[in-house]
């Protein structure tokens, strides 16, 4: 199964229970600034997402998105 996932950076609080829960790992920390001063997180390689959606179910601030094709 393929899928993609799409984080909503304004509500991310980087609190990096995404990047823990990815199996794939392509959930990375992000270098950019929100409005709220937090770094949030971004993907690595969207294409290799399965679209489980465990990093939207970990995800405390509803943040993540997951789609599947």
């Amino acid at each position: 199964m393929k899928g993609f996932i799409k984080i909503n950076k304004e509500l991310c609080k980087e609190c990096h229970l995404c990047i823990i829960a990815c199996p794939q790992g392509h959930i990375i920390a992000g270098k950019e600034y929100n409005a709220q001063g937090y770094r949030p997180v971004c993907t690595t390689n969207e294409k290799e997402c399965n679209g489980c959606a465990l990093c939207a179910t970990m995800c405390p601030d509803i943040a993540i998105e997951v789609y599947r094709e």
